[in-house]
């Protein structure tokens, strides 16, 4: 009996313990995988980080109809209200155009326009100048609307006129195209544009300026900048499109790319527009990236993305690429909101140094 006691309380020796309670891995389960993301999943983040989309046409298209119902969802343009919030659409850039024989005149209309729009819809859309403006009209349910990108023609070389803009809301100008703004830099003048600009709080939209160009403006400029409606070059060479160069030298300016959803400047498909985002999040940084929706433009547009409802299908995309949903949150809200709060630091500060230019060109 002893014997039979010594047997059934002796302990194992060593590795019998591992042989006597390790279970065989190969008669295991397999572990349930990982739910792929789903619509479901980029609507809720669109709910906390809705889309600030860099360029909207919706002005220019306006000026073509006689009449139009955004509300009631308006089938003569891509971005009417149903449509902007059921793709998550929280701020646009409203993009106006300059005529070349009435530039300057042109704008103004669009401006005007931009101001009755908003008011006949005060339960959609709300009026921006500013960051803090944008916030409050999310958090009121409504739509921002910031008056811009317009063409540095619409200034007439006048400052001006560029003070004019600005007090109207006109909040970003794009240079290229330009007299000030060449293939070789910028002129004397347009450094002082520039300045004017940073003194102001208006962002400088970079889309399609020369090498020289904005590289003399990253370095005259103390605030951020942006690319409005841009891919990445390297992947397509549409004139619009930007440099791993200018990318890089966007990051460290602690600017922003807005890729633009354009068959012609980033491809056909939803997955080519999210192989450029992948390109500039990795060059610029995840700080220096966003949307530009190009709605209303005239652009065909890649498959799935014909209009702002496509957005949670590219974030769903996104999200199978492995980005995480900070850097989500960053693509769609926070570095738009980011630039905006640099500038106009940038502004106060600047105001602090120097008054109104009087320069001429």
């Amino acid at each position: 009996m002893a014997d039979l006691q010594d047997e059934l309380t002796a302990t194992p020796g060593v590795g019998e313990l591992d042989s006597l309670t390790a279970p065989d891995e190969s008669r295991l389960p397999e572990p349930d995988p990982e739910p792929a993301p789903d619509r479901t999943t980029a609507r809720s983040l669109l709910i906390r980080h809705p889309v600030a989309d860099g360029c909207c046409g919706l002005p220019g298209t306006l000026r073509t109809l006689p009449w139009y119902d955004l509300e009631a969802g308006e089938h003569a343009v891509e971005a009417d209200l149903p449509r902007l919030r059921e793709g998550g659409t929280g701020a646009l850039m409203w993009a106006l155009e300059a005529t070349a024989d009435r530039p300057v005149t042109s704008v103004l209309e669009q401006i005007d326009l931009v101001d009755h729009v908003v008011a006949r819809y005060p339960e959609g859309l709300r009026l921006a100048r500013s960051a803090s403006e944008t916030a409050d009209a999310r958090a009121h349910g409504r739509i921002a609307v910031l008056i811009g990108p317009a063409p540095a023609t619409a200034a007439g070389d006048s400052l001006g006129t560029l003070r004019a803009l600005h007090h109207l809301g006109l909040r970003v100008l794009t240079l290229s195209g330009a007299s000030w703004a060449r293939e070789d830099g910028l002129t004397r003048f347009g450094e002082e544009m520039i300045r004017e600009m940073n003194r102001l709080g208006m962002l400088v939209d970079l889309t399609g300026a020369p090498a020289a160009t904005y590289a003399r403006v990253l370095a005259v400029s103390k605030a951020p900048a942006i690319l409005t409606r841009s891919g990445a070059a390297a992947l397509n060479t549409h004139p619009d499109n930007a440099s791993d160069d200018l990318l890089a030298a966007l990051g460290a300016n602690r600017g922003v790319c807005l890729v633009a959803c354009s068959a012609a400047r980033t491809g056909p498909a939803l997955r080519d527009v999210a192989d450029h985002l992948d390109h500039v999040r990795r060059v610029a940084g995840p700080e220096s990236v966003g949307l530009s929706g190009m709605y209303d433009t005239g652009e065909p547009h890649p498959e799935g993305l014909a209009d702002p409802t496509g957005y949670p299908a590219l974030l769903t995309e996104l999200l199978d690429r492995g980005w995480p949903e900070t850097d989500i949150a960053l693509l769609t809200w926070g570095n738009v909101q980011r630039v905006l709060r640099g500038v106009e630091f940038t502004a106060r500060e600047t105001r602090r140094r120097r008054g109104p230019s009087t320069a001429t060109c």
